[in-house]
């Protein structure tokens, strides 16, 4: 019998990682703190709880990086995916998920998997010296203990950022004669995804008067050791965008183009706030954008002035919390193995990349890389030309390691088209779905010949 695979973190990477060595054949023990030892921001002991928003982003495999990410992970047999297309909610051309029935589900589906034990207890340090084949999933709240072990042993200290999450607010609450349900440009196969958001419509007096109340709001203070973290720049607090602009949420999650108010169609509106659908009852609403480090009782005051939402009921208020995550083109190899000490790999966003979607798919790959490790066969990393190699590439290498950041799916991290494929699309969806068709074919072969080594 093979020796285990332990991975430690229950989050998306950590249950990914877990779900993909144990469909292969190896044994499993996934180690989650939780409910032994509990974060300031997960709310339960579930696995792949969503802190955060409940959206996997554009669902797109056409001309979007995010949502090719997603096809790749179907392809693959990810169970993330599949437990988010069982749990979807309406919401346009996203993906949106029912947080506690995806979290519920795969707790279960792991729990039952004959080649997975959960051991729910902290993993303090560095792992035991006779664990030969580790994932280190714990994402961004890492605790103390192994943060500081793990810095010890890189040589450096983590680099961190701030991540801010946004409220969620009770639907029946918003009052429906100043809002109205829309998807942005109507996006969207179904009228349930055409009619995906709520959408609250400010006047230009009202927006003003807005930020004002934002930028005077009192926030969150840092302890001062956290002082001089950055914030992630793809999830800024509400809060922090408005003091580098009064007119920035506007062309960030308050744009209100694609929208057409329908009790005053022929308004336009200064600036929108949309809600998403939070739940499979339709029940809870997230404001989105909206992450902020407001004190909470400044948020209820402050969201209450916008128009629809002067009696909203709050299920769960903002919050920010601290982010880690380590210099991996520094510190890893090509299958995510710490440099320094092989037997350790790591995965999910304490290796830099920021999105649920892309931890879950660096956990896709480290549990495939250890399960072929513990197996016995080779698994080559997947190809710079699709999402997941992409991301492989830019975490293990390709991004510069003094000016490294989180970064989310892009085709930026893509190796240029050639000039006979770029010939003839001239439009910027064509130059896309060039990346994309491109990225299937390479990944369907990777998947096919990794089938075959195993």
């Amino acid at each position: 019998m093979t020796r285990p695979i332990h991975i430690i973190g229950g989050g998306m990477a950590g249950c990914e990682a877990a779900w993909q060595a144990a469909s292969l054949g190896a044994q499993v023990i996934l180690h989650e703190m939780r409910p032994e030892r509990g974060t300031h921001a997960h709310q339960t002991d579930g696995l792949a709880e969503l802190v955060c928003s409940n959206s996997f982003r554009s669902d797109d495999h056409e001309t979007n990086a995010v949502g090719l990410l997603h096809h790749e992970m179907r392809q693959a047999n990810s169970i993330i995916m599949a437990t988010a297309d069982k749990h979807s909610l309406p919401a346009g051309g996203a993906l949106a998920v029912d947080r506690d029935g995806f979290s519920q589900a795969i707790t279960a589906t792991l729990a039952a998997h004959p080649n997975v034990t959960l051991e729910r207890s902290e993993v303090q340090g560095l792992p035991p010296a006779e664990w030969e084949n580790v994932i280190i999933a714990t994402g961004p709240l890492t605790s103390p203990s192994l943060a500081e072990a793990i810095a010890a042993r890189t040589g450096a200290e983590s680099l961190a950022f701030f991540d801010a999450i946004a409220p969620i607010i009770h639907a029946d609450s918003v009052d429906l004669s100043k809002a109205w349900y829309q998807s942005r440009y109507d996006k969207g196969e179904t009228e349930a995804d055409r009619t995906a958001y709520l959408n609250c419509p400010l006047t230009r007096e009202q927006y003003e008067g807005f930020i004002d109340a934002l930028l005077a709001a009192p926030k969150t203070e840092f302890k001062d050791w956290e002082k001089d973290t950055p914030y992630f720049e793809g999830c800024l607090p509400i809060e922090v965008m408005a003091e580098r602009g009064r007119e920035t949420l506007r062309f960030g999650p308050l744009k209100p183009v694609g929208l057409t108010n329908a009790h005053q169609p022929d308004i336009k509106a200064y600036a929108v706030v949309q809600l998403r659908r939070e739940n499979a009852l339709g029940t809870l609403m997230n404001l989105v954008g909206f992450q902020t480090k407001m004190k909470h009782s400044a948020q209820v005051e402050v969201l209450r002035t916008i128009p629809g939402l002067e009696k909203a009921e709050f299920a769960r208020l903002g919050g920010i919390h601290r982010n880690t995550f380590i210099n991996s083109p520094e510190l890893l190899d090509g299958s995510m193995r710490l440099k320094a000490e092989p037997r350790l790999r790591f995965a999910g966003q304490i290796t830099g990349v920021e999105g649920y979607v892309e931890s879950a798919s660096m956990g896709l790959l480290a549990g495939r890389f250890a399960a072929a490790e513990a197996l016995g066969f080779t698994q080559a990393p997947p190809p710079a030309d699709t999402s997941h190699g992409a991301l492989l590439n830019h975490i293990s290498g390709g991004a510069e390691a003094d000016l490294f950041q989180p970064m989310n799916a892009n085709f930026g991290l893509f190796p240029p088209l050639t000039d006979d494929v770029r010939k003839g699309r001239r439009g910027k969806k064509d130059r896309q779905r060039a990346y994309t068709d491109r990225a299937k074919t390479s990944w369907a072969a990777w998947l096919s010949a990794q089938e075959m080594a195993a």
